[in-house]
């Protein structure tokens, strides 16, 4: 498979998720092990462009595919425009959702760049934020739409 942008190979159990692939053999521990049940969106990748919940697939589906973890956004330290906007509109708190909702939006804007202020809670909706820094989150957002 090919994470950020790289060609990336190595050995794992045929049952190993995406998840634990990225974090315990590619060292990229950015994409968070939340629930490990699907439910709360912390481990959200991007496969092709597409968001998806990394801990509910198994790794060895993606051979030949694309995977952009929360590592892969920036430009060198230039900040991709959603996680600037996450840091200008203070769309975190204690920061474990952070790389999931991070994704998730980045996801969202790709399928819909023009998507209106009042569907975002409900496109986001996978993804808890434990801290309920949700208008902050929702604000991020539209304001990285536009960027």
């Amino acid at each position: 498979m090919r994470v950020n942008g790289r060609p990336r190979t190595f050995d794992a159990d045929t049952r190993t998720s995406l998840l634990d692939a990225l974090r315990e053999n590619l060292g990229l521990t950015g994409t968070k092990k939340g629930c490990d049940q699907g439910a709360c969106g912390a481990c959200t990748v991007l496969v092709d462009g597409r968001r998806t919940l990394s801990c509910l697939t198994v790794a060895g589906m993606y051979t030949g595919r694309e995977i952009t973890t929360i590592e892969g956004l920036a430009a060198g330290d230039r900040l991709h425009p959603v996680q600037q906007a996450f840091a200008e509109h203070d769309g975190f708190q204690c920061g474990f959702c952070t790389s999931g909702q991070i994704m998730s939006a980045v996801g969202l804007l790709s399928e819909n760049p023009r998507v209106p202020d009042a569907e975002i809670p409900e496109l986001m909706s996978g993804n808890l934020c434990r801290c309920a820094a949700y208008p902050n989150i929702v604000a991020a957002i539209a304001d990285a739409r536009g960027r």
